[in-house]
């Protein structure tokens, strides 16, 4: 077997959004939650983590790049996820490049691994989710490991615990478990994405920058100070995750959007109530939530749903194409965007639903009228600026293997970026 061969497998995986929401561990090393949570994954075309990972003989170490810069692999979270999958590799068998890889040679042998978003990292679109579970899932498909997606999903969750949701594709629920090594904390696919064809989602990403207090410090602080979260975890939670199960298998927006901003705003409400208290809504977002609250309200049955996870970001989940391409209109006369700035950057993703909206350039938005539910003697203040741009975007498959070699982040002969 020569020494200059190098193996590689190249995948890409979506991130998920959180609807019933995750926030406390009872164990911090192994990320074993408080409560069960639900999540809708969303479209990789549009939000996703692509990750080669190769072994050859001649790397001298494990190494990691993420968005082109090196980083370190040291850290507990990412030996946790190496060490389970290495664990669990089996005999690879490559004869058109006549490699062979006994089970016994992995815990030997190093491994480069290369990641990209094509989204901002750590600025609350659950980047740690898809990262780590693209991880897992490339690693799981060079070393041939034979568990089924649940299984890894409990791997996954070691790294951070969101990315145990981002396994499956559609409306996905991560199981706390009972056990102590964490053995039944793990991921099952609720419906597929295929099921409730017609929710649209609409991201307005009101800051990119990093959060103030990350997730995971976060969280710890609210299990130790929080009185109201262990009345979620106990109370709220379990009668909630099985309502929010049955809107989802009878496609039931009302409830949906109940239970959705419900917990949403629980959760919110619960950093809030950690000493000291985290703000990761800001005053966008919240006018955002009002703007909402007062359409939903108006049309006297909810057309949109909205929920934010551990930053200001509001994700927005509309009942049809028709409420999605409203609910654009409505973003748009309240956040255009500024005179330096073309649509084109402004709204990314699907962009099919601005046709719907009748908005083809920056004077269709300016010649937007106020929404219905504005009162008339309360004209509606303009903010260009507030919102850095929209994601249009809707539920998606979960992670998939790219076969094409050019699509790899890493060079087939020197397994270092390209």
């Amino acid at each position: 077997m020569g020494e200059k061969w190098v193996l590689m497998k190249t995948a890409q995986t979506p991130t998920n959004i959180a609807v019933i929401k995750y926030w406390g561990k009872r164990d911090e090393s192994l990320i074993l939650p408080i409560n069960d949570s639900i999540s809708v994954t969303l479209d990789p075309a549009h939000l996703c983590t692509t990750t080669t990972v190769a072994v050859s003989p001649a790397f001298q170490q494990d190494r990691m790049w993420l968005n082109g810069k090196e980083i370190s692999l040291s850290g507990g979270r990412y030996q946790n996820c190496l060490r389970e999958i290495r664990r669990r590799a089996s005999e690879v068998e490559d004869k058109e490049k006549g490699i062979k890889i006994e089970k016994k040679d992995w815990e030997k042998l190093h491994l480069h691994i290369a990641s990209y978003n094509n989204f901002p990292t750590a600025a609350g679109l659950a980047s740690s989710a898809a990262g780590f579970a693209c991880l897992v899932f490339a690693l799981a498909k060079l070393m041939n490991v034979k568990e089924d997606e649940s299984q890894l999903s409990a791997i996954a969750r070691q790294g951070s615990g969101s990315a145990c949701r981002s396994l499956f594709g559609g409306f996905v629920k991560w199981i706390m478990g009972k056990e102590e090594d964490g053995s039944d904390s793990l991921a099952v696919q609720l419906v597929d994405e295929k099921h409730w064809d017609d929710l649209f989602i609409v991201i307005a990403v009101v800051s990119s920058r990093q959060k103030e207090t990350s997730s995971t410090s976060g969280m710890r602080e609210s299990v130790e100070t929080s009185l109201l979260l262990q009345h979620r975890a106990k109370e709220v939670v379990p009668k909630r995750t099985l309502q929010m199960k049955e809107a989802i298998k009878n496609c039931d927006f009302a409830s949906f959007a109940q239970l959705t901003c419900a917990d949403s705003n629980q959760f919110h409400a619960v950093c809030l109530d950690t000493c000291p208290p985290i703000f990761y809504m800001n005053d966008t977002s919240h006018r955002i939530i009002s703007y909402v609250e007062k359409w939903n309200r108006s049309e006297g049955s909810p057309q949109v749903a909205y929920t934010f996870d551990a930053g200001p970001n509001a994700v927005l989940i509309a009942r049809n194409r028709k409420a999605a391409a409203q609910l654009l209109q409505r973003l748009l006369f309240y956040f255009p965007p500024k005179s330096d700035i073309d649509l084109d950057s402004y709204v990314i993703g699907d962009k099919s639903i601005l046709q719907d909206a009748g908005i083809e350039g920056v004077k269709d938005v300016e010649a937007l009228s106020p929404p219905l539910e504005i009162k008339e003697n309360a004209p509606a203040q303009k903010r260009p600026g507030d919102v850095s741009y929209f994601i249009c975007t809707r539920p998606g498959r979960g992670p998939v293997l790219l076969s094409h070699e050019n699509l790899a982040l890493l060079d087939p002969e020197t397994g270092l970026p390209k």
